[in-house]
C-alpha cells in the first residue's frame, strides 16, 4: 500500500515536469561570477564564461522544426552561434550520435572523434578532444568542446609524427601517470589519424 502511494505521488511530479527545457531562459551575463570577480580584482574587466557565448534558449515548440539549431562552443571562442542546420553528428562516449530536429534530450560526454555539421549539401566537419554535448527537447543542440579544430586544417604528416612519439613514450613508460599521459596522447593521435585517413 505505501509503496503505491509514493509511487502514485512520484508519477504525478515526474509528468508535471518532464523536461527542464520549460523553465525560463538563462540570464547572459553571469552576474555572480562577475560580482565575485570584482570583489578580487577590481581593477581587470572579468573573463567571459561559456554561458556569455550562449543565447537564452526559446520555448519548446508545439511541432517538430524543420531545423536543428546548434550552438558550437570552444572555452576560448564560439565556433557556431544559433546556426539551423539539418543535422548534426557527434562522436559521443558510446559511439557516433546523429542528431535531428525533435531529437529526445539528452546529455552526452564526447570522445576525440569527427563533429559533422549538416546544412543542406555541405558538411563542415571538425576534430573536437572531449567534451560535452547537451540536447534540447526544443530542437536546440549545444556542443561545448575542450579543443576543437576544421579538420581541413589538420596536418595528417604531424598527426602521424605524434602517434610515434606517443606510442613511444607508452611502451617505454615506467609509471602509472606517464603510461596514462601517453596512453590519452596515442587515444587522440589514432582518432585524429582515423578522421583524416576514413
Amino acid at each position: 500500500m505505501f509503496r503505491r502511494a509514493t509511487t502514485g505521488i512520484l508519477a504525478r511530479n515526474i509528468r508535471a515536469r518532464l523536461f527542464s527545457t520549460g523553465l525560463p531562459a538563462a540570464q547572459t551575463i553571469d552576474s555572480t561570477f562577475a560580482e565575485a570577480w570584482k570583489k578580487v580584482a577590481p581593477n581587470l574587466d572579468p573573463p567571459k564564461t561559456p554561458l556569455s557565448f550562449m543565447q537564452p534558449r526559446p520555448p519548446t515548440p508545439s511541432a517538430i522544426p524543420s531545423k536543428l539549431t546548434v550552438n558550437f562552443v570552444l572555452p576560448y571562442a564560439s565556433e557556431i552561434s544559433g546556426k539551423e542546420v539539418d543535422m548534426v553528428i557527434i562522436p559521443a562516449s558510446t559511439g557516433q550520435m546523429g542528431v535531428l530536429p525533435g531529437h529526445v534530450s539528452t546529455i552526452t560526454e564526447l570522445k576525440p572523434g569527427v563533429l559533422s555539421v549538416h546544412e543542406g549539401n555541405e558538411v563542415k566537419k571538425y576534430f573536437v578532444s572531449s567534451g560535452f554535448a547537451f540536447i534540447h527537447a526544443n530542437s536546440m543542440a549545444d556542443i561545448v568542446a575542450v579543443e576543437a579544430a576544421p579538420l581541413d586544417q589538420i596536418d595528417s604528416s604531424l598527426v602521424q609524427k605524434g602517434l610515434t612519439e606517443f606510442t613511444q613514450k607508452l611502451s617505454s613508460a615506467s609509471t602509472d601517470l606517464e603510461k596514462a599521459e601517453a596512453q590519452i596522447g596515442v587515444d587522440v593521435h589514432s582518432a585524429l589519424n582515423a578522421a583524416l585517413t576514413g
